[in-house]
């Protein structure tokens, strides 16, 4: 009867040791994969703001409001700028 338990039990540390070891394991790779997406989010955050400095030079100029196609193609780039400038300011 003792020795039944004691194996039983033996088998059951095995068991439970392999599975938290194994979600050890996946956990640092979740955090792995973490941090290297921050690192890419921050260079985009790097480059909205880069690129929000110039479009408002740009903007400031006027230089593509004679042009419709252009002024209209403008227009599209400073919404998707805005759209970036809203994540970029949640994040």
């Amino acid at each position: 009867m003792m020795l039944t338990l004691t194996i039983i039990l033996g088998i059951l540390v095995v068991i439970l040791g392999y599975t938290t070891f194994n979600l050890l394991r996946k956990n640092e790779n979740a955090d792995d994969v973490i941090v290297s997406q921050n690192a890419f989010l921050d260079k985009i955050e790097e480059h909205i703001t880069f690129s929000n400095k110039k479009l408002q030079e740009i903007d400031t100029r006027g230089a593509f409001k004679s042009d419709d196609e252009i002024g209209w193609f403008f227009n599209e780039i400073k919404i998707i700028q805005n759209d970036l400038l809203q994540f970029k300011n949640n994040r």
